[in-house]
């Protein structure tokens, strides 16, 4: 197929309609292109790939795979679509709103103006619908699974503290151990799956959201990347941006959804759960 038979679409477009027909590592960059098309419409094919956790050649491919000669041509269309994008008027005052800091920014402030941008990209993207399902779920569970591993381990596991001071009965799988692998067997139609994505999603977590679609129980996922394949097995989805111009993805946005979370549990009858909360603390 060639670009030309499918002008009629956007890049964007384009790539969630032909996304399962690319390899595994074009599949990253495809995904980070739809999640950050602000960003790959002006990085370079490097840049890209770094932010993409893959090689520029496989930026390259992509292009090629999508009809183009090469990265220049994919990355115009990138900046024909964002720039029609910003047409409006609430392109224009985000256009016109005064930098964070100078020209010359330091890594160190490079870092906290991405981290900005995260939460701004975030919060444009939540879906009201899909939050209110999500925290209307985890308030009526008989059971919660959080499962996240590596870094995401941390994120599951704090969201399980969050959830017991409001004594909500909640387990944490991390790893492929007997005792995670039992509380995956676990799984009924009365337990609430949640699972944590970065980036390629970790087949653990994979296998558990397919396991919660087997057995008929409700599935949230909570990733990076609209078109992660956990984001494709859950009942709802929530994202959350992680771009970063340093050597690990932000993960400030992630922690201001689990904690927003949280607490619009707690929202639901904050005179009940205020005395949960204290009854915990006491223990």
């Amino acid at each position: 197929m060639t670009r030309a038979a499918t002008s009629a679409l956007t890049l964007s477009e384009e790539i969630r309609q032909r996304f399962d027909e690319f390899s595994r590592s074009q599949k990253d960059v495809g995904q980070y292109i739809v999640d950050h098309l602000d960003d790959a419409a002006f990085q370079t094919a490097e840049e890209l790939a770094r932010r993409a956790n893959t090689s520029s050649s496989t930026v390259v491919r992509f292009a090629q795979a999508l009809g183009f000669e090469g990265f220049p041509e994919l990355q115009q269309a990138a900046r024909d679509e964002y720039r029609r994008s910003r047409e409006g008027a609430a392109g224009m005052e985000a256009l016109l709103a005064p930098p964070l800091f100078p020209i010359d920014q330091t890594e160190f402030e490079a870092a906290l103006a991405a981290d900005h941008t995260n939460m701004e990209d975030t919060a444009r993207k939540i879906d009201r619908d899909e939050i209110a399902a999500a925290i209307d779920l985890i308030s009526r569970a008989q059971r919660i699974v959080l499962c996240g591993t590596d870094q995401m381990a941390f994120f599951a596991s704090y969201l399980r503290h969050l959830l017991m001071l409001l004594d909500l009965r909640s387990e944490v799988v991390a790893s492929p151990s007997q005792e995670g692998l039992a509380r995956l067997g676990r799984i009924d139609d009365k337990t609430l799956v949640i699972g944590f994505s970065a980036g390629r999603p970790h087949p653990l977590v994979v296998r558990a959201l397919k396991l919660a679609r087997h057995r008929k129980a409700k599935a949230i996922a909570i990733s990076d990347a609209t078109l992660s394949e956990v984001a494709k097995l859950a009942d709802h989805r929530i994202y959350y941006s992680s771009n970063s111009p340093a050597y690990v993805r932000s993960h400030v946005a992630l922690l201001s959804v689990i904690q927003a979370l949280a607490y619009g549990v707690y929202a639901l009858d904050e005179s009940a759960y205020a005395d949960r909360i204290k009854a915990f603390r006491l223990k």
